[in-house]
Protein backbone atom coordinates (compact mmCIF):
# COMPACT_ATOMS: atom_id res chain seq x y z
CA UNK A 1 0.00 0.00 0.00
CA UNK A 2 3.08 2.22 0.62
CA UNK A 3 4.13 2.00 -2.86
CA UNK A 4 0.63 3.46 -4.36
CA UNK A 5 0.57 5.65 -1.91
CA UNK A 6 3.94 7.10 -3.04
CA UNK A 7 2.76 7.27 -6.36
CA UNK A 8 -0.44 8.89 -6.15
CA UNK A 9 1.77 11.66 -3.91
CA UNK A 10 4.15 11.89 -6.72
CA UNK A 11 1.42 12.30 -9.32
CA UNK A 12 -0.17 15.06 -7.01
CA UNK A 13 3.79 16.29 -6.88
CA UNK A 14 2.78 17.15 -10.58
CA UNK A 15 -0.60 18.80 -9.90
CA UNK A 16 0.52 21.03 -7.48
CA UNK A 17 3.77 22.00 -9.54
CA UNK A 18 1.25 23.13 -12.53
CA UNK A 19 -1.35 24.70 -9.97
CA UNK A 20 1.82 26.68 -8.96
CA UNK A 21 2.34 27.97 -11.93
CA UNK A 22 -1.27 28.45 -13.33
CA UNK A 23 -1.64 30.82 -9.97
CA UNK A 24 0.72 33.38 -11.61
CA UNK A 25 2.44 33.90 -8.37
CA UNK A 26 -0.64 33.00 -6.14
CA UNK A 27 -2.86 36.16 -8.14
CA UNK A 28 -5.20 33.18 -9.63
CA UNK A 29 -7.19 32.16 -6.96
CA UNK A 30 -8.19 28.46 -7.90
CA UNK A 31 -4.80 27.49 -9.18
CA UNK A 32 -3.49 28.58 -5.66
CA UNK A 33 -6.03 26.91 -3.44
CA UNK A 34 -5.41 23.48 -5.58
CA UNK A 35 -1.74 23.96 -5.28
CA UNK A 36 -2.67 24.33 -1.73
CA UNK A 37 -4.68 21.42 -1.64
CA UNK A 38 -2.83 19.25 -3.50
CA UNK A 39 0.45 19.94 -1.91
CA UNK A 40 -1.00 18.94 1.12
CA UNK A 41 -1.96 15.97 -0.02
CA UNK A 42 1.06 15.05 -1.69
CA UNK A 43 3.27 15.99 1.57
CA UNK A 44 0.74 13.53 3.43
CA UNK A 45 1.57 11.04 1.61
CA UNK A 46 4.97 10.92 1.54
CA UNK A 47 4.85 11.01 5.26
CA UNK A 48 2.99 7.95 5.03
CA UNK A 49 5.09 5.99 2.36
CA UNK A 50 8.25 6.71 4.23
CA UNK A 51 6.99 5.46 7.35
CA UNK A 52 6.86 1.93 5.39
CA UNK A 53 10.08 2.39 2.84
CA UNK A 54 13.45 4.04 3.03
CA UNK A 55 13.76 7.68 3.03
CA UNK A 56 15.91 7.81 0.25
CA UNK A 57 13.93 5.60 -1.85
CA UNK A 58 10.55 6.85 -1.01
CA UNK A 59 11.84 10.71 -1.86
CA UNK A 60 13.69 9.71 -4.87
CA UNK A 61 10.17 8.14 -6.33
CA UNK A 62 7.87 10.81 -5.44
CA UNK A 63 10.66 13.51 -7.08
CA UNK A 64 10.86 10.98 -9.81
CA UNK A 65 7.27 11.04 -10.45
CA UNK A 66 6.39 14.47 -9.67
CA UNK A 67 9.54 15.70 -12.32
CA UNK A 68 8.90 13.38 -15.18
CA UNK A 69 4.68 14.15 -15.33
CA UNK A 70 5.75 17.55 -14.68
CA UNK A 71 7.86 17.37 -18.04
CA UNK A 72 5.11 15.88 -19.73
CA UNK A 73 2.71 17.74 -18.99
CA UNK A 74 4.43 20.68 -20.34
CA UNK A 75 5.34 19.32 -22.96
CA UNK A 76 1.52 18.06 -23.91
CA UNK A 77 0.79 21.59 -22.98
CA UNK A 78 3.53 23.00 -25.27
CA UNK A 79 5.46 25.39 -22.66
CA UNK A 80 8.43 23.00 -23.01
CA UNK A 81 9.26 21.97 -26.52
CA UNK A 82 9.80 17.92 -26.58
CA UNK A 83 12.50 16.49 -28.00
CA UNK A 84 13.98 13.14 -28.66
CA UNK A 85 16.83 13.94 -26.33
CA UNK A 86 13.98 14.85 -23.08
CA UNK A 87 11.73 12.04 -24.28
CA UNK A 88 15.07 9.17 -23.68
CA UNK A 89 15.86 11.22 -20.33
CA UNK A 90 12.38 11.06 -19.16
CA UNK A 91 12.17 7.14 -20.39
CA UNK A 92 15.54 6.95 -18.19
CA UNK A 93 14.47 8.41 -15.27
CA UNK A 94 11.41 6.41 -15.36
CA UNK A 95 13.52 3.02 -15.49
CA UNK A 96 15.60 4.35 -12.13
CA UNK A 97 12.20 4.75 -10.56
CA UNK A 98 11.39 1.19 -11.27
CA UNK A 99 14.87 0.41 -11.03
CA UNK A 100 14.58 1.54 -6.99
CA UNK A 101 11.10 -0.41 -6.56
CA UNK A 102 12.72 -3.74 -7.80
CA UNK A 103 15.90 -3.61 -5.40
CA UNK A 104 13.46 -2.01 -2.60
Amino acid sequence: MAWVILIASGVLEAVWAAALAASEGFRRKRPALLFALALTASMAGLAFAMTELPTGTAYAVWVGVGATLTVLWAMVTRRERASTARILLLLLLVACVVGLKVVS
